[in-house]
């Protein structure tokens, strides 16, 4: 099924089988709501994913407390569904649902999707940066600080900015300060040069009684190129943390 309303949605679009499985498996765990739209939003079901067999390719879904609208789903037989996991909106179509037993009831049985959306949204979703291969951004320091620059690791990167570990007290910028010329080192992706604003400082005292800072950056003015480098990097490190759950990492 088409996304016609999501611009470039085969940008978001999830082909491989294993990782598509460890993600219905987890919305599954996690008792997430499923929103099942039977001919658009004039007819939606709201359910949960009950089981995901891989074995037979399919996936189980409870059924509506409507018995007509269940009837619905049945002659419809391709449903669209969306949820959401870890505050990312998850579409897919569920093709050939007919009836099924689960566990002593009725409920409803379709194909696992052979491919699905996840689209991450910058206002509310970060990913916290790997210690193992940590990411590094190279901030100019101001002229009252003794200019040149200073390296600092990320602690989490999303569409909008990042966050960044300020272990030495150096930067020292207040809040709405603009920092530009700024470089964010993505492994395997490359630089991103950007402005970053300052928008929130949080000091803390670690286990050893040091103090360290966290500087919450937002990206300003980033290039198209830019964002698509961040996106990138995102859904690395989702996949590789979604290919951990599944097991195969």
């Amino acid at each position: 099924m088409n996304y016609p309303e999501l611009e470039d949605w085969h940008d978001y679009e999830v082909e491989s089988r294993r990782e598509i499985i460890a993600l219905l498996n987890q919305i599954g765990e996690k008792h997430q709501l499923v929103r099942m739209l039977i001919k658009g939003e004039a007819d939606v079901c709201v359910t949960t994913v009950l089981e995901v067999d891989p074995d037979t390719n399919t996936i189980v879904f409870d059924r509506s407390i409507d018995p007509l609208q269940n009837e619905r789903i049945l002659a419809s037989g391709q449903v669209r569904c969306e949820t959401t996991l870890d505050k990312i909106r998850i579409l897919f179509t569920a093709e050939n649902v007919r009836s099924t037993e689960f566990e002593n009831g009725m409920a409803l049985r379709a194909g696992i999707p052979p491919t699905l959306i996840r689209l991450q949204r910058r206002e509310y979703y970060r990913m916290e940066t790997p210690v193992s291969n940590p990411v590094r951004a190279v901030i100019p320091l101001p002229p009252i600080l003794g200019g040149g620059s200073a390296v600092f690791p990320l602690h989490d990167i999303s569409c909008g900015g990042i966050a960044i570990l300020d272990n030495k007290l150096q930067l020292g910028a207040a809040i709405g300060t603009t920092l530009p010329d700024c470089r964010v080192e993505l492994p395997e992706i490359g630089p991103v040069t950007v402005s970053l604003q300052v928008r929130n400082v949080l000091d803390f005292t670690l286990l050893n009684n040091k103090t360290n800072r966290r500087i919450g950056l937002q990206f300003v003015d980033i290039s198209r190129g830019g964002l698509g480098g961040v996106q990138r990097y995102i859904t690395k490190l989702e996949r590789e943390r979604n290919a951990r759950l599944a097991g195969l990492a």
